[in-house]
């Protein structure tokens, strides 16, 4: 952890806001929140990553069909949309703790039940469980990410970048550990172990985050999300976020079958695919936080020139079939190093270029104001994750996975194209308004309003 961004954690932050003189929070304290954050990040996306090697053949031995799989992956994207909106309005009102120590509990109950769903029986029965135990499991992760989010904003608000860029490696871990360990224990003792042990890991989370996590209060803001969207470039923004998980999604539901059916892997092996797109996201991203936090306007560029990487390497990923080029397992896992790397370009500034508009639209600076960027952040993230699986899922049935692949890479450039046209029509504006931000009166203190 950085030494000056702790400094400043002792000297000038607090657990809570309140209207008197707030408690200071310590060194300590600071370490303990970020232990949490990082387990949160962690745990979570252990859980949610193990299902991409081994369910979609598991849910096709159960009579669904790829559009199906597609829309049950899509589904947890529907209902995290939703929470993520709702919980991130009125965070303020249930509280940031609760709410995070609560989506951690309904999370991994929902997850050990997932891992019961083989004993139902094939066809409409199980369709219909999967659909109910993902949406639930949906509804606790937006709980748990929203806030954790929001409060890390609010803890770090002159290092948001830096902060969730680190943290955003223990997100990667996650994503690195859970397909190979899924795919592996799949193999080795069958569906239920996975879910089953990912599940308790998960619980064990929820006494530990009750333990070390600050209380944070405020007051409720009367901004509405509906402003937000009033602002180009928010807009903007909230399109690259669902470009970048619509891939994500794309790549959950489709990969592992393309990898099986193209190069005759086995499931553990397709596991070890995925490490090419985790790691080099594990790796970038607490280097782009750093360099975007040093550097606040080139945050537009980072996203520009990630979203074109992006895009570009989807169409080599199948490849796309007017280039001629034949399907090869070193190509696919080069592609999806580059697009973790990207993707780690791309994602990390968009969270604080938000928190930079919504002052620039006057918004209150408070837990409040973070909770409806965060609740922003994740309502289009999830309709990315269901755009990407089910659309998809759709295109590679009737078509196939290369072209899928060059759609999703084609939507990602157009994001990247939208924005950077923006930002070179808006920049002398843009310029204006950060030399304003940086006049010497206006310094704003990390916990206190």
């Amino acid at each position: 952890m950085d030494p000056q961004v702790d400094g400043q954690q002792t000297e000038n932050s607090a657990p809570a806001e309140s209207t008197g003189s707030p408690r200071r929070m310590t060194r300590k304290q600071t370490l303990h929140t970020l232990i949490s954050m990082a387990s949160v990040n962690f745990s979570s996306m252990i859980c949610y990553s193990i299902l991409g090697p081994f369910f979609p053949s598991e849910a096709e031995k159960k009579d669904a069909s790829q559009t199906v799989i597609g829309l049950i992956f899509g589904c947890y994207a529907v209902c995290n949309l939703i929470g993520s909106l709702v919980l991130g309005k009125y965070i303020v009102q249930i509280g940031a703790k609760f709410m995070l120590i609560m989506g951690l509990f309904v999370s991994s109950c929902c997850t050990i039940l997932f891992g019961l769903l083989n004993q139902v029986p094939a066809g409409a029965a199980f369709i219909t469980l999967c659909f109910i135990v993902r949406s639930i499991d949906a509804i606790g992760f937006a709980a748990a990410i929203t806030s954790s989010f929001a409060m890390t904003a609010k803890i770090f608000p002159d290092n948001v970048a830096t902060v969730l860029g680190s943290l955003e490696i223990f997100t990667g871990l996650g994503l690195i550990v859970g397909p190979p360990v899924g795919g592996w224990f799949y193999q080795s003792f069958g569906y239920e172990v996975p879910f089953m042990l990912l599940g308790c890991l998960l619980l064990v989370m929820v006494p530990f985050n009750i333990y070390v996590l600050p209380n944070i209060e405020s007051d409720p803001s009367k901004d509405s999300f509906i402003r937000l969207l009033t602002k180009g470039k928010i807009i903007l923004i909230c399109f690259v976020i669902f470009t970048l998980s619509s891939g994500l999604g794309f790549l959950d539901a489709t990969l592992s079958l393309f990898a099986i059916k193209t190069f005759g892997l086995k499931t553990g092996y397709v596991g070890l695919i995925m490490l090419g797109l985790s790691l080099p996201y594990c790796l970038a991203s607490p280097l782009m936080g750093y360099i975007t936090d040093k550097y606040p306007s080139i945050r537009p560029w980072f996203m520009v020139i990630g979203g074109i990487a992006t895009a570009a390497s989807f169409c080599l990923l199948g490849p796309v079939p007017f280039l001629h080029i034949k399907s090869q397992l070193w190509l696919l896992i080069l592609m999806l190093g580059v697009i973790g790397f990207s993707l780690g370009m791309t994602a990390i500034p968009t969270f604080p270029e938000i928190i930079t508009c919504t002052q620039e639209l006057g918004y209150e600076e408070g837990l409040s104001t973070l909770g409806m960027v965060s609740g922003l952040f994740g309502a289009f993230w999830s309709l990315g994750m269901f755009y990407g699986p089910t659309v998809g899922g759709l295109i590679t049935q009737h078509l196939n996975f290369e072209w899928a692949a060059a759609v999703q890479g084609g939507l990602t450039f157009l994001a990247a194209f939208l924005l950077g046209l923006h930002y070179l029509c808006h920049r002398p504006q843009q310029r204006s308004l950060r030399e304003d931000s940086k006049r010497p009166d206006e310094s704003t203190p990390l916990l206190t309003e």
